[in-house]
This record gives structure tokens, C-alpha cells and sequence, in this order.
């Protein structure tokens, strides 16, 4: 069986955090892997009466202090054009060129500036909708409640907002009225009232690629600079109006390693029984970019300490209460150092079930290593088993839902207690799925509120249920062994289940067998070294 080297099993992190953003940044205490960004001003005239008048609804925390409408150089901010993506900056030379006023707003402008990859790129331009249709052959309206264009460049989709759409929306949702301040011209009082419906101030920059300037209306830059998550008017009001930006703001802090302004926090844990009533769909998607991009732990921490993790996930949250886990706790638990909780949706389900299973019925680390091994491998588990005995490396003696080693004295005792374990995870993933059991799920532990809301669909868990067949039934059809420890990240992106069980086999093997443990060069075609 020739698969790679054990100390392989370390999963790749996509998203990792940069050097400073410009030359005159400096680091924020509160969160080492945030560069602060030091204000590199040009003041909009005339526009400061306007900001004064919407100062006490823009910002609602008690350490708010009101800014000056900002023009920033993107050049000397450190932008870099050449990270906007093909299909984008296509987008937006025709929209240019046809006339129209074009920029980069959102979360995308904040990640340019944090020298960040975006994970997409939205666009908003003084055109009409009716007219980015007619400009691009494939493109299509999506969307009610905030109509966007949806354009398609090759097999990538470019969303396309107009500040008209935007503003008959702002004018019609908004809780407090927008007025042109005196000596306000068109494009500002635009850009402005546009920047004022954003949800957090560190999302509603915005950024002319063509003039290169990012213009900031609701002190967003300063609260990059602090390291911040701000709602852009009041956090009880924002909240309110939409619920899904509590998850987000919960999201945000976690990828960026951003705290609560104090009183966006107080707000966030007052209101967090709205998200109860969020719709299903935006619940699972939101709660699906939610543990992406590298942020699982820390989403969950935060969920955790938000008060959030037993509304969401109520069955990891029973755990944590079991565990006497405290709100700002810094200890670990194996649901936090399973490693790489992210990136696939699939795959995460794989692994919240494997804890589960693992709560319910703790395991010797053998069995463990023999059921990733198989998994692995497609379902050579007698190959397996026969790997597994090897192993010389430590394993990880800090986890509770791992019992003693011993009792296993044969290769048969051993691919039994494999097997339970591979129908276990799978009882477990019913579970997950099954809002009566969650329900019910939590009365052992009174401490923890009760909820029956889940985001694991019947659909996706018969799926993944198909990655656990393969310990039972044997080998894959159609499975083939990979030559070399390497991880087809498009693959992954696809959702192809061979991909993702070759994966989930790595966290669980990497978590119970740290490689930092490693006293061996142990690999799992049975070779070891001293």
C-alpha cells in the first residue's frame, strides 16, 4: 500500500496572514497577525456638516469619534491591482469603458488593503441594471429583496450592484433619512449614502481601481487600523434589520483576528435569539463561510463565547458545557484541534460527526489510526490493520474521548472495533441531521440552552455517509491510490468524495498523532526509521 509519509497528514492553510500593509504601519497589539493601517488623509471638503448629522445613527459605540470623509491613495496604501482576478477587472474596463463610474466596494477592498487574497469581488457602478444587461451578453438579474447582475465571464460569475438599485433600497429600508449636504457634489453623496447601508465600517470602503483611490465614509480605515468589527449605524438597528450579520460579523472577526467594538459586541449577544428565525437557506450559507477559509477554531471559540455555538450547534455546545469549558477559556479540546475544520462543507460534516462518535464512545488511539488508514486508502483495512500495529510515534494523551491503549491483541479484534466505530460516525451523522435529537440531545445538560436547529441536510448526509461504506465493504470502485502525499485542491473545490475522505483521514490521523509528537520517520507504506 503505497501511501505517503505520516508526518504528511498536515493540512495546507489557504489563507495565510501577511507582512504590514504599507511602509508606515505599525502592529496592533490585541491581534499579531493584523497590520494597522496608519491614515494617509486627504479630507473631503464640504462634506463635514453631513457627517456630523449622521454621526449619532452611522456609529452607535460609546468610544466613537467622528471622522473625516476620507480620499486615500491605493498606491501608497499597498494595493496591488494585480490581485484583482481576470474575470473582474474584464468587468470593469467595459463598464469603463462604456462610460460608467466603477469600483470595488465590501469586503474585497478590506482584504486588498490587509494583503489578503478576497475570496470574490463585488462590483458597483453608476449604470442601471437594465443597462449592465445589455452591456454584457451573459449576464442575468438576481435577487428581490438587493437585485444584482449576475455576469458571466467564462466559468466565473462577477456580481454587479448599481448605486441606484442601492439607493432606492437604502431610501426605502433605512432608519434614518440621507440628505446631499451643502457643498456635496453628486459622485460623493453617492458613494457615501451607498457606503451607509454596509453592515460593519471595515466592509464599506471603496475603491476606484482606474483613479486609485479608496474612499472611506464611515471610519473604516480607522477601525482596520484597530483592529475592529463596527457596525456601520447602530448595532441594535443593524441587527435587527438583518440578522445574518451577526453570524458575519462573527465570521469576519474569526478570519481576521478582529475584536467587537464594545458596543457591537453587547448587541451581538443580546440579539443572538433573532437568529432563530433566519432563513434556512442563509443560515447554511452563512454558516458554511462561517467555518471556512482556516477559521473554524476561532469561529467557534467565538460562537462559544457569544453565546452562539448552543443556538447553532447545540450538540457541540453540550459538549463544551460537559467538558467545563468557560466562555473565555484559552484551553484546547480535540472538537477545537481537529485540525483544518474548513474549506469543505462535506468534510467538515465528516468531521463533526467522527467527534461525535468519539463523545459517545471513547476509542483506543489504534483504532483510531486503523479507521483513518482505511478511510484513506479507500477500504484496505486488513492493509489497515496491518499499518496501525507499526505506528511508533506518541499519540496525543490529552483527549478525553480517547480511551487507555490495550485490549487489542489480534487483527481481528482490532478491524472489529474499526468497523464499530466507522458505524458509529455514521449514527452519529444521522443524528446531526435529525432535529429531534438535537432537541433532546441536551437535557443531560441543563446548562446549556435548547435548540433543534440544524444545518446538515438529509441530502449531504447521505452522501457523506458513502465516505465511512468503504470500512466495511472493502475497496472503492474506481478508488486509486495516490503515489505521492499531495492534495488535489480543485478536486476539493469540486466536492469529489475521494478527495474529501483522503483529507478527513489526514485531520484525524494528524490530530490523534501530532506530527510535533513524532519520534520516528514513520510512513504508512510500513516503512520506520530511528
Amino acid at each position: 500500500m503505497a501511501i505517503a509519509a505520516v508526518q504528511g497528514f498536515a493540512c495546507r492553510n489557504h489563507f495565510t496572514f501577511r507582512g504590514p500593509l504599507i511602509h508606515c504601519a505599525r502592529k496592533v497589539q490585541q491581534s499579531s497577525s493584523v497590520a494597522a493601517i496608519e491614515s494617509l488623509v486627504e479630507p473631503v471638503s464640504g462634506v463635514i456638516e453631513a457627517q456630523n448629522a449622521t454621526a449619532s445613527h452611522a456609529k452607535g459605540d460609546d468610544d466613537f469619534k467622528p471622522h473625516e470623509w476620507k480620499k486615500l491613495s491605493s498606491k501608497e496604501l499597498g494595493i496591488r491591482t494585480s490581485k484583482i482576478t481576470k474575470p473582474t477587472r474584464l468587468v470593469l474596463n467595459v463598464l469603463k469603458k462604456n462610460g460608467y463610474e466603477v469600483y470595488l466596494v465590501g469586503g474585497c477592498v478590506r482584504d486588498l488593503l490587509l494583503k489578503r487574497t478576497p475570496k470574490d469581488f463585488d462590483i458597483i457602478t453608476s449604470a442601471e441594471l437594465k443597462e449592465v444587461l445589455r452591456t454584457f451578453p451573459r449576464c442575468e438579474v438576481v435577487g428581490r429583496r438587493f437585485p444584482i447582475c449576475h455576469v458571466h465571464v467564462d466559468d466565473t460569475i462577477v456580481e454587479v450592484s448599481s448605486f441606484s438599485t442601492c439607493g432606492r433600497t437604502f431610501g426605502r429600508k433605512s432608519s434614518f433619512g440621507v440628505r446631499k449636504p451643502r457643498g456635496c457634489d453628486e459622485s460623493d453623496f453617492r458613494r457615501w449614502r451607498n457606503c451607509l447601508r454596509r453592515d460593519f465600517t471595515i466592509n464599506g470602503l471603496m475603491f476606484d481601481p482606474y483613479a486609485k483611490i479608496v474612499y472611506d465614509y464611515v471610519g473604516g480605515m480607522e477601525d482596520i487600523r484597530k483592529a475592529k468589527v463596527r457596525c456601520v449605524i447602530t448595532a441594535s438597528t443593524s441587527f435587527t434589520e438583518d440578522c445574518a450579520r451577526i453570524l458575519r460579523g462573527v465570521r469576519i472577526a474569526a478570519r481576521l483576528g478582529f475584536r467587537f467594538a464594545k458596543e457591537t459586541a453587547h448587541s451581538v449577544k443580546e440579539l443572538s435569539y433573532l437568529l432563530s428565525r433566519l432563513d434556512r437557506g442563509r443560515f447554511l450559507m452563512e454558516m458554511n463561510y462561517m467555518l471556512a477559509y482556516g477559521s473554524a477554531e476561532a469561529s467557534l471559540r467565538l460562537l462559544w463565547k457569544f453565546g452562539l455555538l448552543e443556538i447553532l450547534l447545540p450538540i457541540q455546545a453540550a459538549y463544551f458545557v460537559s467538558r467545563g469549558f468557560r466562555r473565555r477559556d484559552e484551553r484546547s479540546n480535540m472538537l477545537l484541534v481537529l485540525k483544518s475544520l474548513h474549506e469543505i462543507y462535506a468534510r467538515r460534516v465528516c468531521v463533526l460527526a467522527f467527534h461525535k462518535a468519539l463523545v459517545d464512545q471513547p476509542r483506543d488511539p489504534l483504532v483510531v489510526a486503523a479507521f483513518s488508514l482505511a478511510v484513506h486508502s479507500g477500504g484496505s483495512l486488513s492493509d489497515a490493520v496491518k499499518v496501525a500495529w507499526r505506528i511508533s510515534q506518541p499519540h496525543d494523551t490529552s483527549f478525553l474521548e480517547l480511551s487507555e491503549p490495550g485490549g487489542l491483541d489480534s487483527d481481528a479484534a482490532l478491524m472489529d472495533e474499526v468497523i464499530d466505530l466507522a458505524a458509529s460516525v455514521k449514527d452519529a451523522l444521522q443524528k446531526l441531521a435529525d432535529e429531534r435529537y438535537v432537541s433532546r440531545a441536551l437535557i443531560k445538560y441543563p446548562q446549556a440552552p435548547h435548540s433543534d436547529l440544524v444545518f446538515i441536510s438529509l441530502a449531504l448526509t447521505l452522501k457523506v455517509s458513502t465516505i465511512f461504506d468503504c470500512v466495511r465493504r472493502g475497496k472503492v470502485k474506481g478508488f486509486v491510490t495516490k503515489p505521492r502525499n499531495e492534495i488535489d485542491y480543485e478536486s476539493l473545490a469540486l466536492g469529489q468524495l475521494q478527495e474529501i475522505r483522503r483529507m478527513f483521514a489526514r485531520i484525524v490521523f494528524d490530530t490523534v498523532y501530532p506530527p510535533e509528537l513524532k519520534r520516528g520517520n514513520y510512513s504508512l507504506n510500513g516503512n520506520s526509521s530511528k
